[in-house]
């Protein structure tokens, strides 16, 4: 067995120092390790895409990463999208608005790789949307009430 590495990471603006396992997944350290269960692990093959956090501003599938390639960078989870502790963020109200979500279990990876798509593409169509939600499986929505969050979202942060 190897010895673990210690591993640092500023995660939704906190700095964090830990001992990982070489083989330990970025998913398992953010939710075991760190505490930040709003990252959800779901195929755990990088398919179904509810696990996707931001990494240095890029939206990754954090089931495909280890926790020691992180060491040094900088990554965003659902929790740090809230604008505070009480007030959502124009995307997550956007949800709530649209009814994007049911259950709820992919919505913290679709609302990381909406908030990549929205910060590079701050007013796109909705085959952009279609296009950018094609790694994420919803088996509750269809969809639809997602485009049309986004689409909101982008509408009411300034954009159209």
């Amino acid at each position: 067995m190897s010895s673990p590495e210690r591993v640092r990471v500023r995660v939704n603006g906190t700095p964090y120092e830990r001992p990982a396992e070489p083989r330990l997944l970025l998913s398992d350290f953010i939710r075991h390790e760190l505490c930040l269960t709003g990252t959800h692990v779901g195929c755990e093959h990088g398919v179904c895409g509810a696990c996707t956090v931001l990494l240095d501003g890029e939206p990754v599938r954090s089931c495909l990463l280890f926790a020691v390639q992180a060491d040094g960078r900088e990554i965003t989870t659902v929790e740090g999208l809230a604008l505070a502790s009480d007030t959502l963020n124009p995307l997550q109200a956007a949800f709530r608005e649209c009814h994007g979500l049911q259950c709820g279990f992919c919505t913290p990876g679709i609302l990381m790789t909406m908030t990549a798509l929205l910060r590079d593409q701050p007013d796109p169509d909705e085959s952009t949307v279609r296009e950018a939600l094609s790694g994420h499986l919803c088996r509750c929505t269809g969809y639809q009430h997602i485009v049309q969050a986004v689409l909101l979202a982008a509408e009411q942060m300034g954009a159209r």
